[in-house]
């Protein structure tokens, strides 16, 4: 039986913005039907286009404001609409937080039989330009000048900006040099369509207490014309004389597939170690090319923090680490357990923390390459290692029932799981509720002024 939407694609509706959407988008309904409108406030009246509809849901596109909501403002970039990439910048910052707390109390409501409330989300003080990693494609723009900048919102076209508000302004600097010596050089940029041109993207990775920067420069062939030359051009401009923060490694990433991944596993360090360092509270940590390390440092210390706090750790605790990445957690934790075991399925990430172990002195950590889900069965069986304490930073998919499996065998005392995704969190919460206690989850905002919002969740064993 086919369902007819009350509305109609390409009509105008005035509507009552009644709820926020997991995205942060507005919802208005008509007759019982669901829309779901960008840039829409709790609260507001407004104008919409009609742009799709389904049997279930329509999609709305914001026209007019008629009523506007007191936690509307002022939008302070040109370009946010069309990039997608800050999708709440037309909220003020108060109201992002409650709207992150209320999409993760709405998630629990809805799955969890303990119904807790989750604490108010923790925010930044300057919530502006706190990306320490950018990664800029470089192409060309409708007139066939080439560019940088970043993709529009689900296209492949790259809208040239003046100045993001979440990324340091240093990458943007950088991505710009380097388009200006492309064009002097008559270099060619990147084409999907034919597969053609010399370089791809320029990623760029920053130590925000060491000031140290790293530039990617992703190329499309084993080399590229005068790139010796570009090498030198960007270390004159950001060197330690010319700016606060300089650049100490230049890396040639080399990626010949046709594909929307970045980084290909082949590097060439063409100026310096290959490598960065960064500091997170007292511990010092290196960071490669391909490794992972969170992109707001300032707030991933207040997350790691936060996760040891809520854990309440024991000297004489087994810790184990799922997920450990280059081993921020493990090793942040470290100083107050007997041993922590690091978990992490990416090998120059375990190399990465084996390294930053050394480099901070600490001999009571172990880290493990491998699948969480065979490794951590492995540890258990083989080993015979019984943690009394877990932390999961799984991927956005979440943990696999594998793993669940095991936490609920082992049964730990305290499992603390530090989520980028709250939608899957609550989603295995719920699997581990059978043994477990939810006894805190803490909203922290890692990426002010996105729908994304960084969880971590304390369970105690019943």
């Amino acid at each position: 039986m086919n369902v007819i939407a009350p509305v109609k694609k390409n009509e105008t509706y005035i509507v009552d913005i009644i709820d926020q959407g997991y995205e942060g988008e507005g919802i208005a309904k008509v007759d019982g039907y669901t829309i779901f409108i960008p840039n829409c406030i709790k609260g507001e009246i407004c104008k919409i286009l009609i742009v799709k509809t389904t049997a279930s849901h329509g999609f709305g596109k914001l026209l007019e404001i008629i009523k506007k909501s007191r936690d509307r403002a002022e939008i302070d970039c040109t370009t946010y609409q069309r990039c997608g990439g800050c999708s709440l910048r037309h909220m003020n910052y108060n109201a992002t937080l409650n709207l992150k707390r209320q999409i993760v109390q709405n998630l629990v409501n809805k799955t969890l039989e303990n119904k807790i409330e989750v604490k108010p989300t923790i925010g930044m003080n300057n919530p502006y330009n706190y990306r320490n990693k950018a990664q800029y494609p470089i192409g060309y723009d409708k007139q066939g000048n080439i560019t940088t900048g970043i993709f529009a919102n689900r296209t492949h076209e790259i809208i040239t900006m003046d100045e993001c508000k979440i990324q340091h302004p240093i990458s943007e600097k950088i991505a710009k040099l380097v388009v200006e010596f492309l064009k002097q050089n008559n270099i060619t940029a990147y084409k999907e369509e034919t597969g053609q041109g010399a370089v791809r993207h320029v990623v760029i990775k920053i130590g925000k207490q060491t000031k140290q920067v790293m530039c990617i420069l992703v190329a499309n062939g084993e080399s590229f014309p005068k790139e010796q030359e570009l090498v030198k051009y960007l270390i004159e401009n950001f060197s330690k004389k010319s700016s606060e923060y300089s650049i100490t490694t230049i890396i040639k990433n080399i990626n010949t597939k046709n594909t929307n991944v970045i980084l290909e596993n082949k590097n060439i360090t063409l100026y310096g170690e290959g490598y960065i360092y960064d500091k997170l509270g007292e511990y010092i940590f290196k960071i490669s090319p391909m490794s992972f390390y969170q992109t707001n440092p300032i707030q991933t210390e207040v997350l790691y923090n936060k996760a040891i706090e809520v854990a309440n750790l024991q000297k004489d605790d087994i810790a184990l680490d799922l997920y450990c990445g280059i081993g921020t957690i493990g090793i942040s934790a470290s100083a107050f357990v007997k041993k922590v075991y690091g978990i992490e399925i990416v090998e120059q990430a375990i190399e990465d923390a084996k390294e930053n172990a050394k480099i901070n002195n600490i001999e009571n950590i172990e880290f493990i390459c491998g699948d969480v889900e065979e490794t951590f069965t492995q540890l258990l069986e083989q080993k015979q290692i019984k943690p009394n304490v877990i932390f999961v930073d799984p991927p956005r998919r979440g943990l696999d029932n594998a793993t669940i499996e095991n936490i609920l065998k082992v049964s730990p005392e305290k499992l603390i799981y530090i989520s980028c995704n709250p939608a899957t969190m609550v989603r295995d919460l719920k699997l581990l509720e059978e043994k477990y206690k939810v006894n805190e989850i803490q909203p922290v905002d890692m990426f002010p002024f996105t729908p994304h919002c960084e969880v971590v969740s304390l369970l105690k064993l019943k």
